[in-house]
């Protein structure tokens, strides 16, 4: 027997059309910087493209991967990216791991001092003398070390811990395994939904950041991407009449164009990435909605 048709009600199309706009209130945004980063100078010179440019122009791209710093900002924030997140995953997890020993001494200790870090810091200039102090300041390791433990995050991979059944671990230790085989070869192989998770919520952090390049860093070979953009989007800042007289004196864009071009190029590696754990992704963020 053929099995009965499931009949489209009135809230199935409400939640389609529903689900529609929230797709498009998600993709706009990015259509949009595209749009406008492609706009042709005399186009971009009336006003935002809403949907597409009747003329195109690949002069912003030109602008932006002619500044000399560019390739050896990709390379720094790839570099940045990949280190700061393993390092920090790593850390963070194996704290995690620790803290959910329920024989560890001294446990509720360690969860207040770290819980202040969450309500207090000490500010931009205490900050910055610690990272000279340190010997930080414009080394490559300023964007390492100090990201390498969040208590929140920590918090996140406890939760997850509490699901993998003691009696797993306990039986890994009766046949010999020691504490860190234990985290090696049984919790993380476990935790792969949180580890994506955090790993994806730290690489975007880092890969976004342009603060730390801005503050701490001086050779201009160790600035990220993000600095770079960010530097080369403040001198792109021109009035309408300066861009105006720029265009009449034969400029082949605009510093509207340049930034969205800019934006473009900084995004685009992260939305890349994202489709290929976005299903451990999914598991993470649910994580202890459902007990089971």
């Amino acid at each position: 027997m053929r099995k009965k048709l499931h009949s489209v009600t009135a809230f199935d199309v409400v939640l389609a059309i529903f689900m529609a706009l929230i797709c498009f209130a998600c993709v706009y945004p990015m259509w949009y910087i595209l749009a406008n980063s492609l706009a042709a100078p005399e186009i971009a010179n009336r006003g935002p493209v809403a949907w597409w440019p009747k003329a195109l122009s690949l002069d912003a791209y030109k602008v932006v991967f002619q500044n000399e710093y560019i390739l050896s900002g990709f390379k720094i924030a790839i570099l940045r990216t990949v280190v700061a997140t393993f390092t920090h995953v790593f850390f963070t997890s194996m704290v995690a791991y620790g803290m959910s020993r329920k024989d560890l001494i001294g446990k509720k200790l360690y969860m207040k001092i770290a819980m202040i870090t969450m309500f207090f810091n000490g500010g931009l200039i205490p900050n910055f003398i610690l990272m000279i102090k340190l010997k930080l300041y414009n080394t490559f390791w300023v964007y390492i070390l100090p990201g390498m433990f969040t208590f929140y995050n920590m918090v996140i991979f406890m939760s997850f811990l509490r699901s993998i059944p003691e009696s797993l671990m306990e039986s890994a230790r009766l046949d010999g395994a020691s504490e860190f085989t234990v985290y090696w070869k049984i919790v993380m192989p476990n935790a792969k939904p949180v580890i994506a998770t955090i790993g994806l919520f730290t690489a975007v952090y880092h890969w976004n950041d342009y603060y730390q390049g801005v503050v701490y860093i001086r050779d201009k070979t160790l600035e990220p991407l993000q600095t770079i953009l960010y530097k080369l989007l403040a001198e792109t800042s021109m009035t309408a009449q300066q861009q105006q007289a720029m265009l009449a004196l034969g400029g082949t864009t605009t510093s509207a164009t340049v930034k969205y071009a800019a934006m473009f190029v900084g995004a685009l590696p992260i939305l890349c990435l994202y489709p290929f754990i976005q299903k451990y992704l999914v598991k993470g963020v649910m994580l202890g909605a459902i007990k089971g």
